[in-house]
């Protein structure tokens, strides 16, 4: 069953030059949150459409970490709210990675500017016996690089430009990695070109992936089809709701 919640906002915070980092207070919903899952945040009355967003970290006093950019309007109402306040959330919602995948073996995890929330997410899960590479645009855009220091065995930050960390893609990295140390599993959340290139990855190196998809969102419990993405079934190419059906998917049946 899908919650609507009336989340509490318990502390916002700036976290770099775009970024918030966001805390709610969502009761008992926060024990069914999960590395991948994410809530649907409603942005105001005068915006129809919610804003997904990843689910960064859950405790068990009922409180769910959210951290976003400000790309819009909704994102930039929501990162203008203060403590205090109170937010329309639905969920969590979707399926998130499958923890137990790796078969107690080390996991690489591979974030893509906006996609670190819930690697750190899974990081945690696995008690510093994990690996990240994360990639961003330029030293401004670096995000929870202090949390996923504490929770990975070793963090590489990588940079477009090479104002900060190593100067180039996420992939030539992990690619090293891959070569030095045996993985059980690669997690990867990111844009659409570096999943696509962490696949050919897994592929090549013969280590199972697991890709959460970046989608634009309608309702986000599968009633429209905004989010329908492209996966290889059975008899042929068929397209799933990364909502419902995701957003979290083997990296192989993925159509890239």
């Amino acid at each position: 069953m899908i919650k609507d919640l009336k989340a509490e906002i318990r502390k916002i915070s700036a976290v770099g030059k775009t970024a918030f980092d966001l805390s709610l207070f969502v009761g008992d919903a926060a024990r069914e949150a999960s590395p991948g899952r994410f809530v649907s945040v409603g942005c105001g009355q005068a915006r129809l459409l919610r804003r997904p967003l990843s689910i960064c970290d859950a405790s068990s006093d009922g409180l769910i970490r959210l951290v976003f950019e400000v790309r819009g309007e909704g994102t930039r109402w929501l990162s203008e709210r203060r403590a205090g306040e109170t937010l329309d959330v639905l969920g969590p919602l979707g399926n998130g990675f499958d923890l137990k995948a790796s078969y107690g073996l080390p996991a690489l995890l591979i974030a893509g500017g906006i996609g670190a929330p819930p690697i750190l997410f899974a990081a945690k899960r696995f008690d510093g016996e994990s690996d990240i590479v994360a990639g961003f645009r330029d030293r401004d855009a670096v995000i929870l690089e202090e949390d996923m220091r504490k929770a990975a065995g070793t963090v590489t930050i990588c940079t477009d430009d090479g104002s900060y960390g190593e100067c180039g893609l996420v992939t030539v990295r992990a690619e090293r990695l891959l070569k030095e140390k045996k993985y059980g599993i690669i997690y990867a959340c990111g844009p659409a070109p570096m999943l696509k290139a962490v696949a050919k990855l897994s592929e090549s190196h013969r280590v199972p992936c697991q890709v959460s998809l970046e989608e634009r969102m309608g309702c986000a419990v599968g009633a429209c089809l905004v989010c329908a993405c492209a996966v290889r079934g059975e008899d042929g190419i068929e397209y799933k709701h990364v909502c419902k059906d995701g957003p979290v998917f083997n990296a192989g049946e993925v159509v890239f």
